[in-house]
């Protein structure tokens, strides 16, 4: 068995001091952390809008230009439902129910994946272990990549700032038909993870919603519309949803500037305690947009989430000027870019770096 990564000492004062101002700022203006009628309003809009998209393409078939576009908005809604009530959901933040956050994660199994794997990959491993080789399977994409210095050069990695658009455009279609699986017959979620073993609900779950997705997504269709137009349809759905999470999980950790920490070799612990280890490893982007907030679900203002992962991201901005605060008191690093585009610009010079180093 792998020996656990464990973190230096206990909390520091600067997150204790951190987690007193928030604690702070929910009792003074009397909020819950969950999530409010805003973001219910909102995922309400984005559900009707990618069932509408569905019915329209697959009962009302338009022209084939109008299809396309029609598919790439599909994808990009998708996208847009996982990143506001999926991962909110997931994450216990979407409301203060229970049962309307289990419901919210469960959401990414109508969109193909599996709830399961997704909170032990994205909340436990991701979450604490973020950007560490072999627990944070997010940036095990070796040897089709090289995202930090530690990951072997091949000779195909000097392009890798070219082919970048393909591997993750199809990202989400090898999620749900590939990884998903790897994950069920091995148990493991990450190369470095201990073995799990699901109960049967869980596997209940898995093989009714994957079956249920290939219905809906690709049955159906071909029924209705035909077979050769179905997968053209379902590749630009999934092309675009993937190339979309993709870029947004980029530019939040594989950007100049974040870091890729090894634990020590003999007591396999990381010599940064746990908070300074998300704001080493984390960058904010274009947090003034309240387009690029309402889209993403707030993944813009990524270390603020995974400082407190269970604060819905309606907060974030406000949480956001105290985290900033806190850090310029204790001289702490905070890593943002000011644009979408100028994170994009990062994560390109970087991965183009790492490929001719």
């Amino acid at each position: 068995m792998t020996q656990k990564i464990s973190f230096k000492g206990n909390q520091s004062t600067f997150f204790k001091t951190l987690k007193t101002k928030v604690d702070s700022y929910f009792h003074t203006h009397n909020l819950h952390p969950a999530g409010n009628k805003k973001l219910f309003l909102k995922s309400s809009f984005q559900i009707v809008s990618a069932i509408s998209l569905y019915l329209l393409l697959v009962f009302f078939t338009p022209g084939i230009w109008v299809s396309v576009a029609l598919c790439i908005l599909l994808g990009l809604n998708l996208a847009v439902i996982g990143f506001n009530i999926m991962h909110e959901g997931g994450h216990q933040s979407f409301s203060k129910y229970n049962w309307l956050n289990s419901l919210s994660a469960y959401s990414l199994n109508v969109l193909g994946g599996n709830t399961y794997f997704w909170k032990i990959k994205h909340n436990i491993n991701h979450h604490t272990y973020t950007n560490v080789e072999g627990m944070d399977s997010d940036i095990d994409v070796e040897p089709m990549m090289r995202l930090h210095a530690n990951q072997p050069k091949r000779w195909f990695h000097r392009f890798q700032h070219i082919y970048w658009i393909f591997l993750y455009g199809l990202s989400y279609i090898s999620w749900v038909f590939y990884h998903d699986f790897q994950k069920y017959f091995t148990g493991r979620i990450a190369a470095g993870a201990s073995r799990r073993e699901m109960n049967f609900k869980e596997h209940f779950i898995f093989w009714l919603t994957k079956i249920g997705y290939v219905g809906i997504y690709l049955i159906v269709p071909f029924i209705t519309v035909g077979v050769v137009e179905t997968f053209v349809g379902f590749g630009i759905v999934t092309f675009v949803c993937g190339l979309f999470i993709a870029v947004v999980f980029q530019l939040a950790h594989i950007v100049e500037g974040t870091e890729f920490p090894v634990p020590n070799p003999g007591s396999n612990k990381i010599e940064q305690e746990w908070a300074i280890h998300q704001l080493n490893t984390t960058a904010n982007f274009h947090t003034k947009s309240k387009i690029v907030s309402w889209l993403l679900g707030g993944l813009n203002f990524q270390i603020e989430h995974h400082l407190f992962p269970k604060i819905s991201h309606i907060h974030y901005p406000k949480i956001s000027e105290i985290v900033k605060e806190t850090c310029r008191e204790f001289n702490i690093g905070y890593i943002e870019h000011k644009s979408v585009f100028t994170a994009f610009v990062s994560h390109l010079t970087h991965i183009r770096s790492l490929g001719k180093a």
